[in-house]
């Protein structure tokens, strides 16, 4: 099939979105050529993007085990037993998956304010309705284990707004399943890819995005779940017109909320620079749990005792006899003159300890993660401690906020367009709870503090991590005190002869 929707590399974007069900396909008609690979075509970008997102879900499943506390098993010497493979699944010690989550636990959107800073009703509304409080979190999550995550902005199939379009869903998504491509000179999205596969009819689905259409696509043949067919043939377009399906967004419906990449390479996960130092904490562990076991049941000997010896007739071969059968309840004798016996010294374990508790400390403070989250010899310590010891961490979480707050501020525009609703919210402000862990002891002295300098309740109130929703609560609360106060006090007394000025005082004469 020839599409004739062609764009330049560097010309405006398109898109649409993509459900996760295929009804609202159109009836699938198998064409009868293989998919246009002209450059720059839908076509082509389909099976680019498509075998892009298939070489990045190796390294995705890479990096998902080491989240997972499965990384490779620690290697041992080629003439192991066979028990020691149940020690090296047991010497696996998910670090990585703590270094994800302490960075997960301190990123939380509360909401979107307008650009002059008071709550959008909007906003607030798509907010709720989408669940962004909780499904924010997968998003940041899949970012720090995956290096990038995404949402999707879509029409609802069911609720509508006041003007009778269809209301903004918005949807958490896995890059096992999304991919976008930034325009090489402005490094602005470009073109993305939504696929799936669907377990109801085997068949996967995808959908090509730009930034006015899309276009979908599907396997021409059932194909597995976990690995879609990226083949010229293995795909066919399935869209009523070969134009595509246009929308409104004004913008790609797919936004991407990468992990902090550095500028000219790809995104990482949140552990990936003390991947080694894990594999090396999981082979100390390993070392340590052979050397245990080894302890446990240490070696003995004997000396000036005659073993029997016995000659098998068949094959002539010697075997020694041992009398020596270790168990709780024998005793062993000997009746050589000079019998002596004895075992080997027990292993010191306190060497495989130290190198543990230092490799651990690496990965903390190479993946500037707080010390106090492997406890170690931090006992009873101060709250200025703590700061100290979340300074870099609270540095790079702020840094996060930075970039992940541009790509919510995209969101909330495409879900406006989609709402028909004639807001920008590249102006407005995304408000986050303060990474920084503070006692309510400080935080309320800081507050008395700042009201004490004239700053405002409701600027405190946000200082303080309250949601755009709550500050309008509280500088309602306190205005209405306010004014139920100033309606007890009494009132001026009416002028009686006594307090009344004279003539003369009250003309001036």
């Amino acid at each position: 099939m020839s599409l004739t929707h062609r764009r330049g590399p560097l010309a405006s974007l398109p898109t649409t979105i993509m459900p996760k069900s295929c009804a609202h396909l159109a009836p699938f008609e198998k064409g009868d050529a293989m998919l246009d690979q002209e450059v720059d075509s839908p076509d082509w970008w389909l099976l680019r993007l498509g075998r892009k997102l298939r070489k990045r879900n190796g390294q995705l499943d890479e990096w998902w085990r080491y989240y997972r506390g499965k990384p490779d098993l620690p290697e041992l010497p080629r003439n192991v037993e066979q028990a020691f493979i149940d020690f090296q699944r047991k010497a696996r010690t998910n670090f990585c998956g703590l270094i994800a989550g302490a960075t997960v636990h301190r990123l939380l959107a509360l909401g979107v304010t307008g650009p002059d800073g008071e709550p959008d009703e909007l906003a607030a509304r798509w907010w709720q309705a989408n669940r962004l409080d909780s499904r924010q979190k997968l998003v940041w999550r899949v970012a720090m284990t995956q290096s990038v995550g995404y949402m999707l902005v879509g029409p609802h199939p069911t609720r509508t707004e006041a003007n009778g379009r269809p209301s903004p869903l918005i949807t958490p998504e896995h890059p096992r399943e999304c991919i976008v491509e930034c325009d090489p000179e402005t490094g602005e999205p470009y073109v993305g890819l939504k696929t799936f596969h669907n377990e109801i009819d085997g068949y996967g689905y995808a959908r090509v995005l730009y930034d006015d259409r899309s276009f979908p696509y599907r396997t021409t043949e059932v194909c597995g779940a976990r690995r879609l067919p990226w083949g010229p043939d293995s795909w066919e377009y399935i869209g009523e017109s070969d134009e595509g399906e246009p929308h409104d967004l004004g913008g790609l419906p797919l936004v991407e909320f990468p992990r902090m990449p550095d500028l000219g390479e790809e995104p990482e996960p949140e552990f990936a620079g003390v991947l080694d130092i894990q594999d090396r904490v999981n082979m100390g562990i390993l070392n340590r749990m052979a050397a245990s076991r080894n302890s446990g049941f240490p070696q003995k000997w004997i000396k000036g005792h005659k073993f029997a010896k016995r000659k098998d007739p068949v094959t002539g071969l010697v075997t020694v006899e041992q009398p020596f059968v270790p168990g709780p309840s024998v005793v062993w004798a000997s009746e050589g003159e000079n019998a002596q016996f004895g075992q080997l010294a027990a292993s010191d374990l306190s060497g495989f300890m130290k190198e543990h508790e230092s490799d651990v400390r690496d990965m903390l403070i190479l993946s500037q993660t707080p010390a106090y989250y492997y406890a170690g010899d931090l006992i009873n310590i101060s709250a200025d401690t703590v700061s100290a010891l979340d300074l870099l961490h609270v540095a790079k979480v702020r840094e996060h906020i930075a970039s992940f707050g541009e790509g919510l501020e995209d969101v909330m525009s495409l879900a406006a367009a989609q709402a028909g609703v004639p807001e920008d919210y590249t102006d407005a402000t995304v408000r986050w709870t303060n990474p920084q862990y503070l006692s309510p002891a400080v935080q309320a002295d800081a507050a008395t503090k700042l009201a004490s300098i004239g700053y405002p309740l409701d600027v405190i109130a946000e200082d303080l991590g309250e949601s755009p929703q709550r500050v309008r609560r509280i500088t309602a609360g306190a205005a209405a005190e306010k004014l139920l106060a100033a309606s007890l006090l009494p009132a001026n007394p009416a002028p009686t002869a006594g307090n009344q000025p004279d003539d003369e005082e009250a003309t001036g004469g």
